[in-house]
């Protein structure tokens, strides 16, 4: 299923309520043969999601990874951050049809999880959805043209 993304680099990060969730994707990605490089916390203790979001965003920006995967207890805090960064369209999905279209039509490069608010098994059904799924590009592309200020 993910076979074709073996020579893709994926970043991931957490603040302390997505650390289950990021341990568990890590190991399904790199099961795939998928690169993984982690950004996030590591422990339950409570942190400030910005600094683990602003680091994943540098390194999408900078092509250190291809793309990226935030989780966090609502996803809202991730995407806020993230999407601070001009080179990053962070889509926050809940379901698998939201995750093919934050792709489909945003060509979302980081995705973001509600880690509270979903199963585990929804998020890595999430997150085989949209990267499986390709940009359609088209009249997605010129309003993706007309996000940058």
């Amino acid at each position: 299923m993910l076979d074709k993304f073996k020579n893709m680099t994926i970043g991931i990060c957490n603040d302390h309520a997505g650390v289950d969730y990021k341990k568990k994707l890590v190991k399904m990605l790199e099961g795939k043969g998928i690169e993984v490089v982690n950004f996030g916390t590591d422990t339950k203790a409570s942190v400030d999601y910005p600094d683990y979001a602003h680091a994943l965003a540098r390194a999408v920006e900078a092509g250190e990874v291809d793309l990226g995967i935030a989780l966090c207890g609502t996803g809202n805090g991730m995407a806020i951050t993230l999407n601070k960064h001009q080179g990053i369209r962070a889509g926050l999905a809940w379901s698998k049809p939201v995750g093919e279209l934050v792709k489909a039509h945003n060509n979302a490069n980081v995705l973001v999880l509600p880690a509270r608010f979903i199963s585990y098994r929804e998020a890595s059904v999430i997150v085989r959805a949209w990267l499986e799924t390709t940009f359609e590009g088209g009249r997605h592309q010129a309003r993706i043209d007309k996000i940058p200020l």
